[in-house]
Formats: C-alpha cells, sequence, structure tokens
C-alpha cells in the first residue's frame, strides 16, 4: 500500500474519531444539563397558580411510586371550588383525612372561588393546630414523606401541610433486656415524640431542652439531642454537635450506628457512649449533667459522656436500699472479674503452675482428664466456642425454644462430652462458671469475651505472667480512653472518698448530695438539702 493510500485512510479514521468524540460529548452535556434543570427546578421551583401543573409536578417527582395518593376534591355549594390532596399510603390516618380535611373542605358553604381560597380553608375550614402554608416543593416534598398531607388550590401558588401521621407503633412495655423488680414499667418504643414525652413526664421543666438534627442523606433520619440547660456541659455539647454534623452516611438504621460513628476509641471494645430504653434512666442522667440522643425508629436512647463504673450500675440500684445495691453492684464487679479470669486461671494452673494445686485436688483433676486426647488450652477454647453458640442460638430463637434449646443443649453435649472423653469433667465447670457470670453483667457481655480469649491465650503462652501482662494492658488502656473530654475512669482512680458515693458501692440518697465533677460542670450544686448552696 502506498504512503498516500495510507495518509487518506489514518485521515479519514481521524475524522470519524472526532466525530464520534463530538457526539458523545454533546450527549452528555445534553443529559448533564437536563439533569442539573430539572433538580434547580424541584429544588428552588415554585408551585403555580395551576391546580393541574402542580399535581403534575409532584406526579413527576414521585414517579414510580405507586404508594402517592391523589384525590381531587370540588366544593359545589356556592361556586365550584377545586381542591387537591396529597398523601402517602399507609403512612396517614385515615379517619383524620377523611372526618377533617375532605369532610371540611367538600361541604362548607362559606368556601368560594374567588379571592384567597387558601388562607380562608386555613383561618376557617380546617380544624386543627398544625397546619402551615408553604410553596417551596421541597418543604411539600419532605412533609409528604414524613407522612403529613399536602392541600392545593385552584388559583393559589401555595399549598397546606397538614399533620396526619397515622403511622402503626408499638405500646409502651417494659424492656425486656432491662427489666426490675421495684420500679417503673415504662420503656422507650419507636416514635421518637413519643419517647420525648416519656421524658417530659420525668422532667417537668422548661430546663429541659430538644434540639431536632437530620442524619443521613437517603434516610432523612430525625434525631433529637436531649439536656438540661443549666446542668449540661456545653463543651460536650458543642463537641457532640460537631460530631453528628460530620456524619456522612446514606442512612441510618438504629441508634448503635450513630453511636458507632461518634464514639472515642474507634477499635476499642469498650464503649464510649451508653445506651438505654428506660426513660427513668435518661433522666436520671440528664439530671448528672449527662445528654441524651433519641432517634426516630428504633427504643434505644444514647448518653454521653459514657465511664467505666457505668457498666455495674443499674436503675434498680436507686429504687432498693442502698446496702442491697451495694451487695448487687459488688457482685457484678465480681462476676465480671470471674468471667474474664477463670479459664485463664485454670489453664495457667493446669499448664505452667501445677504446684500451686493441692495435691488432692491435683490427683482428682489429672485423673478426670484421663483419656482427654487434648492439651488444656484446646479443650477449653473448644468448650467456650460451643457455649457462645449455644448462647447465641438461644437468643436468636424464639423464647420458649430458645431456653429450651440452651438448657438441653447445655445437659446433654456437656455430659456426652465428658462420658466420650473429648474434654474432661473440670473444664465443664470452668467454662459454666465463665459463662454464668457473664450473664449478670450483659452491657459489657461483648468486651468480657474478647478478654477472656485474650488472657486464655496470655497463660497458654506465659503462665501467669501473661495474666499480669493482660490485665496490665486493660487497665493502661482504661486509663487512656476518654468520653467526650471526660476520662473513662472518673472517680474510680480518685482518692477523694466523696467521689467513690456511687462507685463501687452506692452510698445512701441523703448522702449524695454534689452532682459529678467533670460532666456537670455549668452547675456545681448541691442536688439537694439547699440546691442554692456552692459546693
Amino acid at each position: 500500500m502506498c504512503k498516500t493510500c495510507t495518509r487518506i485512510i489514518l485521515h479519514k479514521l481521524h475524522t470519524l474519531y472526532l466525530k464520534f468524540l463530538r457526539a458523545c460529548l454533546s450527549s452528555a452535556c445534553k443529559n448533564k444539563n437536563k439533569q442539573i434543570n430539572v433538580e434547580e427546578y424541584v429544588d428552588k421551583g415554585k408551585l403555580t397558580k395551576s391546580l393541574n401543573e402542580n399535581v403534575e409536578l409532584f406526579k413527576d417527582i414521585f414517579s414510580d411510586d405507586d404508594t402517592l395518593t391523589i384525590r381531587h376534591m370540588e366544593n359545589q355549594q356556592n361556586t365550584a371550588v377545586k381542591c387537591c390532596i396529597l398523601f402517602i399510603d399507609g403512612m396517614i390516618d385515615v379517619a383524620v383525612v377523611n372526618d377533617n380535611i375532605i369532610q371540611p373542605v367538600v361541604q362548607n358553604s362559606m368556601l368560594k372561588s374567588h379571592g384567597d381560597v387558601l388562607a380562608h380553608i386555613q383561618n376557617q375550614v380546617l380544624v386543627t393546630n398544625s397546619l402551615q402554608k408553604t410553596s417551596e416543593v421541597q418543604s411539600l416534598v419532605k412533609a409528604i414523606l414524613s407522612g403529613d398531607t399536602v392541600l392545593f388550590a385552584e388559583g393559589s401558588a401555595e399549598a397546606l401541610t397538614i399533620s396526619t401521621k397515622g403511622v402503626q407503633s408499638r405500646a409502651i412495655e417494659e424492656p425486656e433486656a432491662e427489666k426490675v423488680v421495684r420500679g417503673p414499667r415504662e420503656g422507650f418504643t419507636e416514635p421518637l415524640m413519643t419517647n420525648l414525652s416519656l421524658i417530659r413526664n420525668k422532667l417537668v421543666t422548661p430546663d429541659l431542652k430538644f434540639k431536632f438534627l437530620t442524619v443521613g442523606s437517603k434516610s432523612g433520619t430525625k434525631i433529637c439531642i436531649c439536656y438540661l440547660k443549666s446542668i449540661a456541659n456545653h463543651k460536650i455539647l458543642n463537641e457532640l454537635y460537631k460530631r453528628l454534623d460530620s456524619i456522612e452516611i446514606d442512612g441510618v438504621m438504629g441508634s448503635g450506628s450513630i453511636a458507632e460513628l461518634i464514639k472515642d476509641a474507634a477499635f476499642s471494645p469498650l464503649k464510649t457512649v451508653g445506651s438505654t430504653e428506660r426513660p427513668d434512666v435518661v433522666a436520671g442522667k440528664l439530671l448528672e449533667g449527662r445528654i441524651a440522643i433519641l432517634m426516630d425508629g428504633t427504643p434505644v436512647a444514647l448518653t454521653v459522656p459514657h465511664i467505666f463504673v457505668e457498666y455495674f450500675q443499674a436503675n434498680e440500684d436507686y429504687y432498693i436500699n442502698f446496702y442491697f445495691s451495694t451487695i448487687s453492684r459488688l457482685l457484678r464487679i465480681i462476676g465480671f472479674m470471674l468471667t474474664v479470669s477463670v479459664p485463664a486461671i485454670y489453664v495457667a494452673l493446669m499448664t505452667f503452675h501445677q504446684e500451686m494445686i493441692p495435691t488432692p485436688l491435683l490427683i482428682s483433676i489429672s485423673a478426670a482428664r484421663q483419656g482427654v486426647p487434648f492439651p488444656t488450652i484446646v479443650e477449653t477454647l473448644l468448650l467456650l466456642i460451643v457455649f457462645e453458640i449455644l448462647r447465641e442460638t438461644g437468643t436468636r430463637m424464639p423464647t420458649n425454644i430458645g431456653q429450651a434449646l440452651s438448657i438441653v443443649g447445655a445437659l446433654v453435649l456437656g455430659q456426652a462430652s465428658v462420658e466420650a472423653k473429648i474434654v474432661s469433667a473440670p473444664i465443664v465447670i470452668v467454662v459454666a462458671i465463665s459463662g454464668i457470670t457473664s450473664l449478670i453483667i450483659p452491657r459489657i457481655q461483648g468486651t468480657a469475651l474478647i478478654l477472656r480469649v485474650i488472657f486464655l491465650l496470655l497463660t497458654s503462652l506465659l503462665g501467669f505472667y501473661g495474666l499480669i501482662f493482660g490485665i496490665t494492658g486493660f487497665l493502661l488502656h482504661l486509663c487512656q480512653i476518654r468520653s467526650f473530654g471526660v476520662p473513662y475512669m472518673l472517680y474510680l482512680t480518685s482518692l477523694d472518698p466523696g467521689d467513690l458515693k456511687d462507685t463501687i458501692v452506692r452510698a445512701p440518697l441523703w448522702y449524695m448530695n454534689n452532682r459529678p465533677k467533670l460532666i456537670a460542670v455549668n452547675n456545681n450544686k448541691l442536688r439537694q438539702g439547699g440546691g442554692d448552696k456552692k459546693t
């Protein structure tokens, strides 16, 4: 092929490539401009005075959504007045829409087509305390998605948003995970406003403040910040706002997601954000200067700051005699120590420090281990895994089946494993003690499981020296953690006896006069016995 022909072919290919590239860019620009124009029309567009145009606009916005319900109405008492309401099916109270919107508009004899029809409907036709007039399309879209009803009228460039929410929810009942023998029986439920009313019933004061925020670019989940203005530390409050504003996520389905996004020490197994389902617990923490976070759609409230001693405190401690509550709290602390250390101590004794075991007990354990093919560390880990599988299965199954499965599984598997010489009888006792004591402190159960395994592995390598190294590292980790600027080991490392009034022991209520330091900084006053006196 000659050079001239090659040059001509290359020129034509280059020309075709440029035309193709120009066409692609032109198409992309058109699509981009069209998308931008639509978004601007939705974001900044205003309603027109044509009822049909307004309805068509919202049909386009909610295209391919069959839950949008459009109901046209016409009042013919004097002069024909055309109106239309839009709402999401399943999110409204049908009786409220029929009796308080449709019937008054259709049957009102004073409604006229000339003049400001919408103002007349707002002031003289509809009887409701939650009514707002707006012309912003985005506000109307948000109202419809929230369960409100939007009313349009012919000749008006505005619309009315009417509160008609009617989403079904659970009744107020006692939380399963925080049952008490003595105390209130009510717990949070899913609707946010219901939960806020429960807190308001506990704290009847204008000092209680509620601030609403929205989290999730797609879910638009509403959350509420609750605090007592004269008691809460505003530095902690500002830090909380800062962390919530920095959240960039499509959606959150539970308060646990928010807790994970705003917590300190992100890789620590310990919680730096507290959680509860009881309004009395939230009210008590607000009185101490803490801040609560409630989210729409979940019954679990978050509280900040959260310190280590709160793991061992229970709301029932303050409803019973301080002697009994102190004993219960000491049992929880002892239970935590046992659940993380008993398997590790057993492995250390059997592997490295057999001389520390009394001779009769050592002979008994050695006889029980005759024929067991696995070393002590292997059988301990094996039985701990089986126990956690049974516990998790019992939790996920229905209540009746889960309880029966856990009991039968533990008895049958334990007895069969011992008789088959897969594990020894002493290790069954050790794992049972470790598992049962973990149930005393369900709030720290996950952390206890991780610590138990770490201590177990360390003692299998170094004996009691490994346990000492593990406990030392855990204590150092506790001392370096902060929860919204508050030391995680607050009060527990203090030499002042007054700081231990509500930690390891629970002092009498008449003795706990002062609010917690470093948390209730703005109001360092007495809680009782002279609230106007400085501490």
